[in-house]
């Protein structure tokens, strides 16, 4: 076992929390939507420090690269072919230089988001065809991280393509499903956004180098109920980080809405740190390795679930 696969195995690990949106309350500047976050490179790279430091501050064991809009075909959408490279090692960089500014011994997870717009499993398309685009952006990521973190992937052929780029490097991978919400209180059996079970997903993943299987950018109760299911389909780590969205809007589209705020999802106000901190609780007992936040999770959250992980480890460590 290397040392980072290690580290994650060594009791609970606090991942940060949203740092897109969290961009987008600090004021970044507006762009071209499909940019969305990466806008914050070229234009505010001294924020998107803050935001990375601000997490180390609160307590988090790892902070994720600003590269969720840096798949190079999204970037060519936007007018901007062939700065694919230039922008993720920029991405890097900066997370590398909030650790070393913090100086907290965190870990940097390079983020592979899906290419073609979150929560749509309808336009992931062919695993032959995406799978190069994510080796191409884990390679220029490589020299600045730890671990990668295939994020919000909401098909297992999406989820297996990223796995098995971000692989190409050597470096430890941890993948994270988002999960549909039910659609009524008694629909409760965990299923990814194109209807497939857990179990599937868990499959998807199997004969490759995966440290671990997450959830995520999904509501937190929907994953409260997924993390017992998770668990008990994998020997590996299990993790969870929630957004605080009232709802994910039908035919959304990352792409073109990101930035738009009537077309955007709405941030719940119900989910203050105590209240996000309680389901965080639940998925430590029911065996959740890694936790943290999505979408709307902002510093203040993360700095409330250092206390929660931190007390879990204690309770752990007396057993």
């Amino acid at each position: 076992m290397n040392t980072v696969a290690a580290r994650l195995s060594d009791g609970p690990t606090l991942l940060d929390g949203g740092l897109g949106q969290e961009l987008l309350h600090r004021g970044m500047p507006g762009a071209e939507p499909s940019l969305w976050s990466a806008n914050a490179l070229t234009e505010a790279p001294d924020l998107v420090q803050e935001v990375h430091e601000e997490f180390l501050r609160a307590g988090a064991d790892i902070i994720t690269t600003n590269t969720y809009a840096t798949p190079p075909e999204r970037l060519a959408e936007a007018g901007l072919e062939g700065r694919g490279e230039e922008l993720n090692h920029k991405a890097g960089r900066l997370a590398e230089r909030a650790r070393k500014t913090v100086g907290r011994d965190a870990l940097i997870a390079g983020s592979l988001p899906p290419i073609r717009g979150s929560y749509r499993p309808d336009l992931v398309g062919e695993a032959d065809k995406i799978e190069p685009q994510y080796r191409e952006q884990a390679g220029f990521l490589a020299p600045h991280v730890d671990l990668f973190l295939c994020e919000t992937m909401s098909t297992p052929n999406e989820a297996r393509a990223a796995a098995k780029g971000a692989a190409s490097t050597g470096l430890p991978v941890l993948v994270a499903y988002t999960i549909a919400d039910p659609s009524s209180p008694e629909d409760v059996k965990p299923r990814l956004r194109n209807g497939q079970p857990l179990a599937e997903a868990v499959e998807a993943l199997s004969g490759l180098p995966v440290e671990g299987l997450l959830l995520n950018c999904s509501h937190p109760e929907s994953i409260s109920a997924a993390v017992p299911v998770l668990r008990e389909r994998t020997d590996r780590l299990v993790g969870a980080y929630a957004n605080a969205f009232t709802h994910i809007p039908e035919g959304f589209d990352e792409r073109a809405d990101a930035l738009d705020a009537d077309a955007s999802p709405d941030p719940r106000e119900d989910l203050p740190p105590e209240a996000y901190g309680d389901h965080v609780e639940n998925w430590l007992g029911a065996g959740a390795d890694i936790v943290g936040g999505c979408c709307e999770v902002g510093p203040n959250h993360i700095a409330h679930l250092r206390a929660v992980v931190d007390r879990e480890a204690t309770v752990e460590d007396r057993r």
